[in-house]
């Protein structure tokens, strides 16, 4: 496996690859270099039978900030489909079991991947958002699909339409995350539960697996189209207004 870049720290624990989002000052916003790390780690999973399992977590007390704005800003439509899209795509396909160990903030991408997540434990006080509206972009990672049929229309338009924030608390109530565990033990929890998944019979683990999720189809299919609609919405000047407001708020 390929060095990761700066960022991401990607190590083996037994037969469980952990996957940590290591940005802190930023609150691990997510750069292009670090989706594409991220991104290999899930093709390197599926194309590894010694690896049974992945757990995601941020390091220095939050999950990640989401998009790096900055770095969405910057983005050149002809260099081809933005990073955030081939991870959200790679997570989506992954046939390998998904944990998640989140605490702090989990924003935009943070909350939505959460969705294809097996087992996804939250530390107390975890804030979890979904901006996109607000941004002047539209949902990703297929949450426009996914997120209603979870928790219903009501609710999923509370969050994705008007953007509100909810806690671990909440996140458990709505059946979007498993556990609440204290911080200190959050991604040893994780990785044990991980490694139960990668212990189990692997058929039988993968073919549940895909009986419970259905077909990927619908959710690629959905994926594409939000994504076009995501990438025709960040060239607009309604999304650059919302951006540039955002800076000036953190300056």
């Amino acid at each position: 496996m390929q060095a990761a870049p700066l960022h991401v720290k990607i190590e083996r624990k037994g037969e469980v690859l952990c996957v940590t989002f290591d940005r802190p000052e930023k609150k691990n916003a997510l750069s292009g270099p670090m989706y594409a790390a991220a991104t290999g780690a899930l093709q390197d999973a599926g194309s590894n039978p010694s690896i049974g399992a992945l757990v995601f977590s941020g390091a220095g007390g939050s999950f990640t900030a989401g998009n790096d704005l900055a770095d969405f800003l910057s983005w050149d439509a002809a260099a081809g489909e933005l990073p955030a899209f081939a991870f959200i795509k790679a997570l989506a396909r992954c046939e390998t079991p998904v944990v998640a160990a989140i605490e702090g903030i989990a924003i935009g991408i943070g909350a939505t991947m959460m969705l294809h997540c097996d087992l996804v434990y939250a530390a107390p006080g975890t804030m979890f958002r979904l901006p996109f509206v607000d941004l002047g972009v539209v949902p990703e990672a297929a949450s426009s699909l996914l997120l209603p049929r979870r928790i219903g229309m009501a609710k999923a338009a509370e969050l994705l339409l008007l953007g509100e924030s909810f806690g671990a608390d909440e996140a458990m109530r709505l059946g979007l995350a498993n556990a609440i565990i204290p911080a200190c033990r959050l991604q040893g929890y994780a990785i044990d539960q991980a490694l139960r998944l990668a212990q189990k019979p692997r058929a039988s683990l993968l073919a549940a697996r895909r009986l419970m999720r259905g077909g990927q189809e619908e959710i690629l299919a959905r994926i594409e189209e939000e994504a076009h609609l995501f990438s025709a919405a960040l060239r607009s000047e309604e999304a650059r207004s919302a951006f540039r407001a955002f800076f000036e708020k953190q300056s």
